[in-house]
């Protein structure tokens, strides 16, 4: 069978949809401004197909307040509007002629082109979900439209509790609409679903119980309980108009009924899920990873390459943890059995339950405070670091990663989010936690991120999976070399456990996806030789499964990042300052890999210069 979205294009309901979308601003006033009006137009289209990232980036007033009760229209109608936008739009960009344009200008162009040719290329596969254009959720693409980390049902709730910001009864009505844009949503989500099972895609028999699990958790959760509406009855709690009962109503009327209809759909499709992990057991499922990992990490890198790479790097890691752990008195085994020993050690453990979840909360503020203070070692160039901690909603945890982070608002109101999942205390330990919290939040996801709004809004809202995850990996690096672990050696085996975890990732993303290992196999091969928690690598897998070549572009951005900085060093000698190649990384926006060493040879030619 020849698969194809287009068909739906034809119909007068994409025509009419599509017309509805912003329009072209022609500019008879040179290329300059020209090339302005298109990335303009590119902005406000974004924006308007994915009202979320207008209220993560605090631009849902003014012009955009109309998005501030929208939501993205999940539907097969909706994506397609949104596909031929894509199409129509790039066709434009194509016919730029960057040489006549400014260097900044030309780099703008290319980089936003990059994402508009990506997501053209995604949208040619009939099924999935593909996200490099929203971007609250663009560092994941997924061939299922629900799994246990896709999908409304685990997206939206946390974002309107964090994101749709509540201070007026306007406010508050907005919130309600997109309660029932939300039951929209999964049911848009439960309708593609059920057209890609008819094409024979459909999860994994292990995603696809846990993603059940989590929606009958719901389901069977009172709801004045849930997330969604205890958020509202909190935040509007001092405005006139019962809008806890309201979110109640909403919630047991439309939104309720439509996750019993997702469940339904799914169970109907359950007897048909086999445990293929990879997607390679899909349609077209070869095509569809190397579209994925060449998304995810913004290279030509083969799936091939990629695996050879996550074993050198591995090696490489495991002969600078070796002496580390023979220092403590870990001589026995393998450096990955080595550190499973050293998880169990009673010394590097928060206690169980609630207890032991206030104490990581502790640790965290602690290590956020002493980070801070070294920053200026780093930067010239500084940021406020505007970010709150928050734990993952207990009703997702199950099918969450052990933490996630990014930046606030642009408007500087919203602050940035360091989520960590505290299901269980044991998912953390006291030599790996530091690390994760430079990770996510400083000089990690939510320092970097602040540095993306000195760029025009477009390259603001554009974000990379290789860029900002390369350079977490690389902020982890940072606070390694301003000597945090100097006095816990221990703590610097978490570090590099940490590189290592992400070499493994590369190893085993592509051993599931173009080398057809078992999910089971995926487990034990990286237990054995990283010596991660059993539990977390669980997790892991099933996130890779879902979201294919997502995992790679860590390390593969982490070194790149890393080989620019040996390219600068050699390049300028004595003018190299370590604080101002990382501003030229930061500052220099979230690009492409394939752009960022064009970044980077600007900078030593300035610095050159100078």
């Amino acid at each position: 069978m020849t698969l194809s979205r287009r068909a739906l294009l034809q119909s007068s309901v994409a025509t009419a949809a599509v017309a509805a979308l912003p329009a072209a601003c022609a500019s008879a006033d040179g290329p300059e401004k020209s090339v302005s009006s298109l990335l303009d137009e590119a902005t406000d289209f974004m924006l308007t197909a994915y009202p979320e990232s207008a209220s993560s980036a605090g631009l849902d007033t003014g012009k955009y307040a109309f998005l501030k009760s929208q939501l993205t229209d999940r539907s097969s109608e909706g994506q397609e509007v949104i596909e031929n936008k894509v199409r129509e739009m790039l066709a434009r960009m194509r016919k730029v002629d960057t040489a006549s344009l400014a260097p900044d200008q030309a780099l703008n162009v290319d980089v936003v082109r990059s994402v508009f040719e990506r997501s053209a290329d995604g949208f040619d596969f009939p099924y999935g979900d593909m996200a490099l254009l929203n971007t609250n959720w663009s560092y994941r693409n997924s061939p299922y439209a629900v799994a246990q980390n896709t999908g409304a049902f685990v997206e939206i709730p946390s974002f309107l509790d964090s994101a749709h910001s509540i201070e007026t009864s306007e406010d508050a009505d907005a919130y309600l609409s997109r309660m029932e844009a939300y039951a929209g949503q999964l049911d848009g989500e439960t309708e593609r679903t059920a057209a890609a099972g008819d094409l024979g895609v459909i999860l994994p028999d292990f995603l696809m119980t846990k993603t059940l699990g989590q929606l009958h958790g719901a389901a069977g959760t009172p709801a004045e309980n849930w997330g969604i509406v205890t958020s509202l009855a909190l935040r509007s709690a001092d405005l006139k108009g019962d809008y806890a009962d309201k979110a109640k109503l909403i919630a047991e009327t439309k939104i309720g009924p439509a996750i019993e209809r997702q469940i339904a759909a799914l169970e109907a499709l359950a007897p048909r899920a086999t445990n293929n992990a990879g997607v390679w057991a899909q349609p077209e499922g070869e095509a569809y990873y190397a579209w994925a990992l060449k998304a995810g990490t913004t290279t030509t890198m083969s799936p091939d390459d990629v695996h050879e790479m996550g074993l050198d790097e591995l090696a490489a890691l495991h002969a600078r943890m070796d002496p580390i752990l023979r220092s403590i008195g870990y001589t026995e085994g393998s450096v990955g059995a080595r550190m499973t020993a050293l998880s169990a050690d009673p010394r590097y453990k928060f206690a169980d339950g609630d207890e032991g979840r206030a104490e990581i909360m502790a640790f965290i503020d602690a290590t956020l405070d002493d980070i801070r203070a070294r920053m200026p070692q780093a930067f010239e160039t500084l940021v406020p670091g505007f970010l709150e901690v928050t734990r993952i909603a207990p009703e997702v945890e199950a099918g969450a990663p052990g933490a996630y982070g990014g930046a606030g608002s642009i408007d500087g109101k919203q602050p940035g989010h360091f989520w960590i999942n505290l299901r269980t205390p044991d998912l953390h330990n006291r030599y790996t936690l530091a690390d994760l919290t430079y990770h996510e939040a400083i000089p990690g996801h939510v320092w970097q991120g602040e540095y993306t709004f000195k760029q025009p809004l477009i390259r603001s809202l554009l974000a990379f999976n290789a860029y900002s995850e390369g350079w977490a990996l690389y902020a982890e690096q940072i606070a390694d070399e301003l000597g945090v672990y100097d006095d816990f050696p221990v703590g610097r085996l978490g570090y590099l456990q940490s590189l290592a975890f992400r070499a493994c990732r590369l190893v085993v993303d592509t051993g599931l996806h173009a080398k057809r290992w078992t999910r089971e196999q995926a487990i034990d091969w990286f237990v054995t030789n990283n010596g991660s928690n059993p539990d977390e690598v669980q997790s892991e897998v099933d996130r890779y499964c879902a979201w294919p070549g997502q995992a790679c572009g860590y390390k593969v951005g982490h070194s790149a990042i890393v080989g620019l900085r040996e390219k600068a060093k050699a390049a300028l000698g004595e003018r190299y300052d370590f604080r101002r190649f990382n501003d030229a990384v930061v500052l220099g926006g979230s690009v492409p890999m394939t752009v960022l060493g064009r970044v980077i040879d600007d900078y030593i030619a300035r610095e050159k210069a100078a």
